[in-house]
């Protein structure tokens, strides 16, 4: 039987398919949104025609759904041979994916207290394809993994000792299935080895981070015991003072309401109190827009500050790389936050720049750049297509 492979990856109110063939290819894609409410819908990638999957449609439901829809199409003849699951926080106890078994799905559920809006959702979607595939091999592929290389003094905050030892209280970095595949594609890129091969990768998308990696492996990362430190994002601040929480109580603003308000309100959304989509920020900038300049300039003033801060992990530099939606895709953001860098050594071509690297084999940097400037597209789902392909493979050698 040929070989496919499925990826799973619950978000709050999402769920992504990806359907893979044995030579990871992509076959077909589809996307569920809106789910718990009462306009939850879905489409299969290349469809214009949207599923309507009823008023506060579960992620169990998207998923019966979209499965019969791609096999409606001809697109999954077949059970796939191994399922990939996206799941946010694995603590300390995953250094790497893991296939699937009771021991695992409760690890996972322990560790739901450092990721209360993510782990759950993605049990759901674990137990869902277990339901809907009993026999097939899963694997739960963690972000935090790849993080799992961090030296203690990266990891420990300067607080009371025990906090980490009773609750785990420690950086734990995410986006780790987007750093990992920026090691290996800079490496291949600049050819040289990914054990011999250190860059600082710049993930930005909605949410943001950025990892030191060095020899392969992660040794500082921005996000931490949650994915709320760090860069300024699309609704989430990123890095504040701590003592905020006490200044917003005094003026009558409780935990929880400051809470949601630092991860949903905002970041790019809050700073330009327009949106949080860097190309509409970009228009309305160029329109004139004061607040939107503001959210850009923010937004690129941190990421160079922490590209410097990086640099302490590091004893050399091979490639500093974009990756990401936003990193990706807008050259103003790249110039902008090179601009910062000027003293270090970085230098952008501005042609390179505006073509996304795609005319130099994801070079952007000039002739006289210090270091070298990727972009490089992300793939996270091939990511744990790959992972999965892995662990069900060994599992049917033993």
């Amino acid at each position: 039987m040929e070989e496919t492979l499925l990826v799973v990856n619950c978000g709050s109110s999402s769920l992504k398919l990806a359907l893979f063939d044995g030579q990871q290819r992509k076959l077909a894609s589809a996307l569920a949104e809106r789910l718990n409410q009462s306009d939850a819908f879905a489409r299969i990638e290349g469809d214009k025609q949207a599923i309507h999957l009823g008023p506060d449609a579960s992620h169990e439901r998207a998923l019966e759904v979209l499965v019969a829809a791609l096999r409606e199409r001809n697109l999954m003849a077949s059970d796939p041979t191994a399922i990939g699951h996206r799941v946010v926080h694995g603590g300390e106890t995953f250094r790497e994916a893991a296939l699937i078994d009771d021991d695992v799905l409760s690890a996972i559920d322990e560790c739901a207290g450092l990721a209360p809006l993510h782990n759950p959702v993605n049990l759901a979607g674990i137990r869902a394809t277990l339901e809907q595939f009993p026999g097939v091999p899963q694997a739960a592929v963690f972000d935090t993994a790849f993080h799992q290389t961090l030296p203690e003094h990266a990891y420990l905050y300067a607080v009371p000792g025990k906090w980490y030892r009773e609750w785990g209280v420690r950086r734990y970095g995410f986006h780790g299935t987007s750093h990992s595949f920026m090691a290996t594609e800079a490496a291949r890129i600049l050819d040289r080895p990914p054990e011999q091969t250190s860059i600082i990768s710049a993930h930005l998308g909605n949410g943001c981070s950025i990892t030191a990696i060095r020899d392969g492996c992660s040794v500082d990362t921005s996000m931490g015991l949650t994915p709320l430190e760090g860069l300024a994002m699309g609704t989430r601040s990123g890095d504040v003072d701590p003592g905020l929480f006490d200044f917003l109580r005094s003026k009558g603003i409780e935990a929880e309401e400051v809470h949601r308000s630092l991860n949903q309100q905002s970041g790019l959304l809050g700073l330009s109190e327009k949106t949080n989509d860097m190309r509409t920020l970009c228009e309305s900038a160029d329109q004139g827009h004061a607040p939107s300049r503001t959210a850009i300039e923010v937004f690129c003033f941190r990421l160079a500050r922490y590209v410097g801060a990086m640099m302490a992990s590091l004893d050399r530099l091979d490639a500093l790389v974009f990756t990401g939606g936003i990193g990706e895709n807008s050259a103003r953001v790249r110039e902008r936050t090179i601009a910062h860098l000027q003293l270090l050594g970085f230098h952008l071509d501005a042609n390179r720049n505006d073509s996304h690297g795609k005319s130099s084999s994801g070079h952007i940097e000039s002739a006289n750049s210090r270091f070298p400037v990727l972009v490089i597209p992300t793939n996270e789902e091939l990511v744990i297509a790959r992972e999965a392909s892995r662990l069900a493979s060994a599992r049917n050698k033993t």
